[in-house]
């Protein structure tokens, strides 16, 4: 077990920096996700930290050892990959013994480790069967207890969920999860899907453009997004946006735009009354949305033109058209019989309200 340390670690290629100045401490046993859209060098710090990718500076460190010069045999950590990278000719036995026989550890030791991990995954009778003749989630398995039966300090993960269909990506993401009361090693786990970033992480760090954006819970990420593009990035459906202006001062801040009129408390809006900016982004999320007027002084409306209605089952996702762009409404009753075209009131507690920087996107509140 052991904690990872990330100090100022760059990597660049030529004059591209794929990943600027990525500090982080991950603690012992603790399950951090990398998420971010294709390019933002998730991976690549990933690889870093594997040692597959040297550093252009900044230093790594795995259990008080700073491994920047360590070959990633020598750095006391296993990886899993997006394709399982399993030996086709072996047996599942031989995969998971293959690492273990490298390294001349006695063949009954390499036994019992392969047996403890078989019945961690549940894999026993799998044992003298070849990859092809395996699914995809049955390979996936091996390749986790490839890294059990090593006992390393560190599980890294690469994507490895993102080629399984979406019934089994959720499967595989409860069993990572109780694999993790098993066995309580640090993990850090990549990915560009938010639901599994979500879902499996102890913290999340979102990024975008070589650059950590954001680095907290799950429910901190959702509730306090600190820019507008994580705002974007961590909720499904995404969050909803208007461009507006202030307008307004005073007992009152005035937001006007999209054909939308919002009157806010200063005192509520602390971040807002203090912008020198005269631009701002509104964010609301889909699911703190709800049809109808506004019932107190303590919530806004605004009305739109029903232009989609998606049904799934327990409920019905709703896009409206207002002014210039397309709201998403979730969490409607599915037995509710709207038509397109229809005008559409819809209300939310100002609570909910996220205010951006207009220019730089920073949030402010």
């Amino acid at each position: 077990m052991a904690e990872v340390i990330l100090s100022k670690v760059r990597k660049a290629y030529g004059n591209v920096l794929a990943v600027k100045d990525f500090s982080l401490d991950i603690a012992d046993q603790e399950f951090v996700v990398l998420v971010g859209p294709s390019g933002c060098g998730k991976s690549t710090t990933l690889r870093m930290i594997a040692g597959l990718e040297d550093i252009t500076s900044g230093t790594i460190t795995i259990g008080n050892r700073v491994v920047n010069d360590l070959q990633p045999k020598d750095r006391d950590i296993a990886m899993v990959f997006q394709n399982y990278a399993l030996y086709q000719h072996m047996t599942v036995y031989d995969n998971l013994a293959f690492g273990l026989r490298n390294r001349r550890t006695p063949e009954r030791d390499i036994e019992a480790a392969i047996r403890h991990a078989a019945k961690v995954l549940s894999i026993e009778g799998l044992l003298d069967r070849r990859p092809r003749q395996l699914s995809g989630g049955q390979q996936q398995r091996v390749a986790l207890g490839r890294c059990i039966v090593r006992n390393p300090k560190v599980f890294l993960f690469d994507e490895p969920l993102s080629n399984l269909d979406a019934q089994l990506r959720a499967q595989m993401r409860l069993e990572i999860k109780e694999l993790r009361q098993r066995v309580p090693t640090t993990s850090i786990f990549v990915t560009h899907d938010q639901v599994e970033a979500m879902t499996l992480g102890d913290r999340i760090v979102v990024m975008k453009d070589g650059l950590v954006q954001q680095v907290g819970t799950p429910l901190e990420l959702y509730r306090r997004p600190v820019n507008q593009f994580v705002a974007s990035f961590i909720g499904s459906p995404s969050m909803n946006f208007f461009q507006m202006r202030i307008s307004g001062a005073g007992d009152q801040i005035l937001l006007t735009g999209e054909g939308l009129s919002f009157a806010l408390p200063p005192s509520r809006f602390p971040g807002l009354a203090r912008s020198d900016s005269d631009s701002v982004t509104v964010g609301v999320r889909p699911q703190h949305l709800r049809l109808g007027r506004a019932e107190d002084a303590d919530q806004v409306s605004f009305s739109g033109t029903l232009m989609v209605t998606e049904q799934l089952g327990d409920e019905q996702l709703l896009a409206i058209r207002v002014g210039n762009s397309d709201i998403r409404i979730a969490g409607v009753d599915p037995e509710l019989n709207l038509a397109t075209g229809a005008s559409i009131e819809v209300a939310t507690a100002m609570d909910n309200l996220h205010i951006f920087d207009g220019t730089s996107g920073v949030a402010l509140r």
